[in-house]
């Protein structure tokens, strides 16, 4: 990977006395360049306007924003301040976010209902447990994943064991949203995401006991990053908690989005454990956000975004780091994602009720189907049709609805008594399989009500 250079500054560029251009300069009065917050490395390769350099025409760009910038209570490496500022990108993304992922104003009908609800919160467990593994290095088909934390049984490798993790760490931080945040709590869900995955299972839930840690590029080896000497780690989460729960009108005011954002950022970038520091990264965010009364942010899965495009996280962060530790770089990047998330729950959402239409127009010819099955066997015909050969078990289904398991053994047999799935048994349990011809079958009872 390509790493940002350094942008110039006033020494250098200055080097021969005060230019000619000098009242251009500091004439600049927007810190975006087209609407866009951009690093030197992407500016350097842009025409300058008529009378500066590409050097002085950056530094009229960082002017612009040095009046903007505001100092964190979180250190880098080497005891300076990260920054951040809210340009026009920033706050437009927060008003959006605000608008759609807290309290109940604009939230989709769909998941206000207590029986959609569970449905959806499983399915959205599920993504972000599978792609936050993925994105560091879990290997299995989705399908398998799926029917493991669907149907609770014990992973059988590390990739699995991963996903597993990253599931119950989901949970644990659905029962945990209200409580501060703690250093022991964060060592918590480090423990939790990396149980049964390290080389040294005493790592698990420890910071990092040494400086043996280098982020380099998977591709060509390129050294990354260096994180922090592993002896202020203990200093440097003290700190890290202290700004999570800070009050709402400490100064300077972080948004509460911002704020878990950059929970975010600091995990990935003091890299206080040996590994998984990705999977906690993200969970801690998700618990910020939570606590911050997000609670639409549950449905969302951020790491099904940074799988499409690790390279630009990654970049987010070197664009913060090479530039005297401007977050806003990293900010923008991840407000983009959670939008990104939002507006795809939204096309899941509008997906799902147009297939469950018309799940429920094919069965509405069938007066013994439209008025026997309730919303989960509707539910999971509707998957049914998608997926010939798909297969149900009781314990699976009773989870996704968040019922009694005879509730939910009683939904799976009455589907099976009326030929809408073919079951067996296997050893102790009962398998339900999606037939090929479901849709036959549902046409064929219709016909029969039509007789009768």
């Amino acid at each position: 990977m390509h790493i940002p250079l350094t942008p110039p500054d006033w020494n250098t560029v200055f080097a021969g006395g005060v230019p000619a251009a000098f009242p251009q300069i500091v004439a600049q009065k927007s810190p975006l360049i087209d609407g866009e917050y951009m690093h030197w490395d992407q500016l350097r390769h842009r025409p300058p306007p008529p009378g500066l350099t590409s050097e002085q025409w950056w530094l009229s760009v960082s002017f612009a924003r040095s009046g903007m910038l505001q100092p964190l209570p979180l250190l880098d490496k080497k005891g300076s301040p990260f920054q951040f500022a809210l340009p026009e990108p920033v706050l437009i993304a927060l008003h959006h976010i605000d608008r759609t992922a807290a309290g109940s104003i604009n939230a989709p009908a769909d998941i206000n209902t207590p029986e959609q609800r569970d449905r959806y919160l499983m399915h959205s467990l599920i993504e972000e447990a599978i792609t936050s593994s993925q994105l560091e290095g879990a290997a299995t088909t989705r399908q398998v994943a799926k029917a493991m934390l669907r149907e609770g049984r014990a992973p059988r490798d590390r990739s699995e064991r991963m996903i597993f993790n990253n599931y119950q760490a989901m949970e644990h931080i659905r029962a945990k949203r209200d409580e501060p945040i703690t250093p022991d709590g964060i060592l918590t869900l480090h423990a939790l995401v990396t149980d049964g995955t390290l080389d040294n299972p005493e790592d698990a839930g420890r910071l990092r006991q040494a400086n043996d840690i280098e982020i380099r590029d998977n591709r060509d080896h390129t050294l990354l990053h260096r994180p922090p000497d592993f002896n202020e780690l203990p200093a440097r989460l003290e700190r890290l908690c202290a700004f999570a729960n800070a009050a709402e009108d400490a100064l300077p005011f972080v948004h509460p989005v911002l704020r878990a954002i950059l929970l975010h950022f600091m995990i990935g970038y003091d890299h206080p454990f040996v590994d998984g520091n990705g999977r906690t990264a993200r969970a801690l965010f998700y618990w910020a956000m939570a606590r911050s009364g997000y609670w639409l942010m549950e449905f969302l899965s951020i790491s099904h975004f940074l799988r499409k495009a690790p390279a630009q996280y990654v970049r987010a962060y070197l664009h913060t780091e090479t530039d005297s530790g401007d977050t806003t770089y990293f900010l923008l990047h991840q407000l983009d994602v959670i939008r990104r998330a939002i507006q795809e729950l939204h096309a899941y959402l509008k997906r799902t009720a147009a297939e469950q239409r018309s799940t429920e127009r094919l069965l509405s010819a069938s007066p013994r189907l439209r008025n026997r099955l309730n919303h989960r066997q509707l539910a999971l015909l509707t998957g049914a049709l998608k997926h010939p050969g798909e297969q149900y078990r009781v314990e699976g289904h009773q989870r996704t609805h968040n019922v009694a398991y005879q509730t939910a053994r009683t939904d799976l047999l009455t589907l099976g008594e009326l030929g809408l799935l073919i079951w067996e048994k296997v050893g102790k349990a009962f398998v339900f399989t999606a037939p090929a011809d479901l849709s036959d079958r549902i046409a064929a009872l219709a016909g029969e009500d039509a007789k009768a």
